[in-house]
């Protein structure tokens, strides 16, 4: 829906202040409730698709913001001076989880592109407040919640409105509106998150051995890919103590292990069996990366170093990136593979590197480690096993002014099961890239 209207109707007068038809807009719930996929909204009233999406966050079960922190976002825009309501929002949306962090981003540079046509649409960032806060902010649950403590005094005061809620009506819609101006430093880093953060040897150990080994050191970075390559199939073919199994989908064995490196990122690891044989299914992870990887932009090999190794750069098209909330997700491996059974287990290894031939063109993650082991259960069964260390927040260059607060929920890295050094990780975070590969290569080879 959000699609549609940036592309079709951002010149359309009123966009989200003019009311659509009721039934038409109760049409179209049905149809996306029905089939979200398949559903198209050509020739549909900008104003009814409009009031759908309105409807749609007004009826969540909590509000974008989250209900925890939708009184903070309130507050900051109530009690803080304007100088620093910025610093204050950035800390906040480190605060929230990573679900809604991510449909506020997409949300507000959606909004960023109605506002960006006000010559047209007639649509300030004020007057896109004035009509979506309602919906984002569920001020209505939460004067509800605030009134069984305070219903003494609402008896008073049923000919007038409250003074509380006029002030938390104003800072809803000065902070939306101010969110929606600023999109893009919103979800920056705060400027007073420690500069040593991004510089010290913390940022090394997130971006791994390969990246530290990378200026001029090419050959030991290849040999410190094979021994951490081995070491991987050690730990996944051991299967030692430690590893805790997490919820998955049916037939997709799910777990992860804390490590004791000093490498904060957490070990994942997802098994599936395939009907394919092993050489095909390392074909298909090698050099088909457009068959299973639906996200896929742009890839090449930036340089072959042997007949098993090479430097490897793709992009990869974020899930707002159509929505312009999104910039795209590139990566740049180091990586090996073995192909010949007789000299041991198959399996495609990598992590991130550097090379002078490439700029970045996009969000750059950084892999620490991941590894993809082929091991054959019948003559044209495989059981698919992915591990591997990546980290949740990604860089785009060494200075705090550049630096984005990225989180790609439910959309991770097709090389890389996105592992946080959070406490408690999201289920979507985690179980995304192995599903999303072992999946497609299941569906593909039946």
């Amino acid at each position: 829906a959000l699609v549609y209207l940036r592309t079709k109707c951002l010149d359309q007068v009123g966009l989200f202040r003019k009311s659509g038809v009721k039934s038409r807009i109760q049409y179209l719930r049905e149809m996306v409730e029905s089939d979200p996929e398949g559903v198209s909204f050509e020739g549909q009233s900008a104003f009814d698709v409009a009031d759908m999406v309105k409807q749609y966050f007004r009826d969540l079960p909590e509000p974008i913001f989250s209900s925890k922190l939708c009184q903070t976002f309130l507050h900051i825009y109530t009690y803080f001076p304007k100088d620093q309501q910025m610093v204050a929002s950035q800390a906040a949306i480190l605060l929230l989880p990573d679900e809604n962090r991510e449909a506020l981003r997409l949300m507000l540079f959606f909004l960023r592109d109605v506002v960006s046509c006000v010559e047209e649409n007639q649509m300030t960032p004020t007057n896109i407040a004035v009509c979506l806060v309602p919906s984002l902010f569920h001020l209505n649950t939460l004067k509800r919640n605030a009134n069984a403590a305070r219903s003494g005094h609402m008896k008073y005061s049923w000919c007038r409105p409250d003074r509380r809620d006029l002030s938390e009506n104003l800072a809803a819609t000065q902070g939306l509106a101010s969110m929606i101006s600023k999109a893009r430093r919103l979800f920056q880093l705060p400027e007073f998150w420690p500069d040593q953060s991004l510089e010290d040897s913390h940022r090394e150990d997130l971006r791994g051995p390969a990246a530290r080994s990378s200026q001029g050191e090419g050959r030991e970075e290849q040999i410190q890919l094979q021994l951490s390559t081995q070491q991987l199939l050690k730990e996944v073919q051991e299967q030692g103590p430690g590893w805790e199994n997490h919820l998955g989908p049916e037939h997709v064995d799910l777990s992860y292990r804390k490590m004791r490196d000093g490498c904060p990122l957490w070990m994942w690891r997802g098994s599936v069996e395939v009907n394919a044989p092993q050489h095909a299914l390392l074909q298909r992870l090698l050099r088909e990366h457009h068959l299973w990887e639906e996200r896929l932009h742009q890839a090449a090999v930036i340089q072959t170093l042997s007949q098993d190794m090479e430097v490897y750069w793709y992009l990869l098209r974020g899930r707002g990136h159509s929505l312009g909330s999104q910039p795209l997700q590139e990566h740049l491996l180091l990586r090996t593979w073995q192909s010949d059974p007789s000299s041991g287990p198959l399996f495609l290894s990598s992590v991130s590197t550097e090379h002078p031939d490439v700029q970045v063109q996009g969000i750059r993650s950084h892999v620490h480690s991941s590894l993809y082991l082929l091991e054959p259960t019948g003559t044209i069964k495989t059981r698919l096993t992915h591990v591997c260390r990546t980290a949740g927040v990604v860089l785009r260059s060494g200075t705090a002014e550049s630096v984005d607060v990225f989180w790609p929920l439910g959309c991770c890295p097709s090389e890389t099961l996105l592992a946080r050094t959070t406490e408690k990780p999201t289920y979507e975070s985690v179980v995304h890239d192995v599903i999303h590969v072992n999946l497609l290569c299941l569906n593909y080879f039946k």
